[in-house]
């Protein structure tokens, strides 16, 4: 499956938005996602998000050339980035069914939780769906933030909306994550699903 996207997108409460354009590799069959980013001034800054395999990675470029900020491996990062491909469930839902490696719990008949492991990695979110039974909310308690050179788990929430017709599918053409921070929470991307495709 691939996506384009634009948005907004920040890493601190007090940093200001930067816009990006983006296209993202989803895989309905393994928690794979490949997101490649472009952001900054003339969008000069280039951003790699990813999982594949059993490894994880992100990486950001200026001119695609100078590396200003990266974090690749670890057990953190990893779950991390499964728990961005559960929340990211909504843009992906031939996969709610066609990944096997995703385990599912009916909490009642308005929350659903999923998780994933991935070696020594193990993720979980929790998805609320709206009365229409459509994911309207993603929550998980303790997925890892990078900061300075250490991985903190903290509080992350995302939301969708907007859903219209794609291929068939009904998905959110509007999305926002945020994360909490000394019980504040803050909008740290938000994005616009401009289009999508199963190749």
């Amino acid at each position: 499956m691939t996506l384009t996207q634009s948005g907004t997108m920040r890493d601190q409460p007090t940093a200001h938005p930067m816009r990006f354009s983006a296209r993202q590799t989803t895989s309905l069959r393994r928690c794979e996602f490949e997101w490649r980013a472009s952001t900054g001034p003339f969008g000069c800054i280039s951003v790699v998000d990813a999982l594949k395999g059993e490894g994880a990675e992100i990486d950001v470029r200026i001119f695609h050339l100078f590396r200003v900020a990266s974090a690749k491996g670890g057990t953190a990062l990893l779950k991390g980035e499964i728990m961005r491909y559960l929340a990211e469930l909504a843009w992906a839902p031939d996969a709610i069914l066609g990944n096997p490696s995703l385990d599912w719990t009916v909490v009642d008949s308005q929350v659903l939780r999923v998780r994933a492991d991935n070696g020594d990695a193990s993720g979980e979110v929790e998805l609320r769906l709206d009365e229409s039974g459509r994911i309207a909310s993603v929550i998980a308690k303790d997925r890892p933030r990078k900061e300075g050179d250490v991985f903190v788990e903290r509080p992350w929430l995302g939301q969708f909306f907007d859903y219209k017709e794609f291929q068939g599918r009904l998905l959110p053409t509007l999305g926002e994550v945020g994360w909490v921070l000394d019980g504040q929470t803050f909008v740290a991307w938000r994005g616009n699903l401009l289009s999508w495709a199963i190749a």
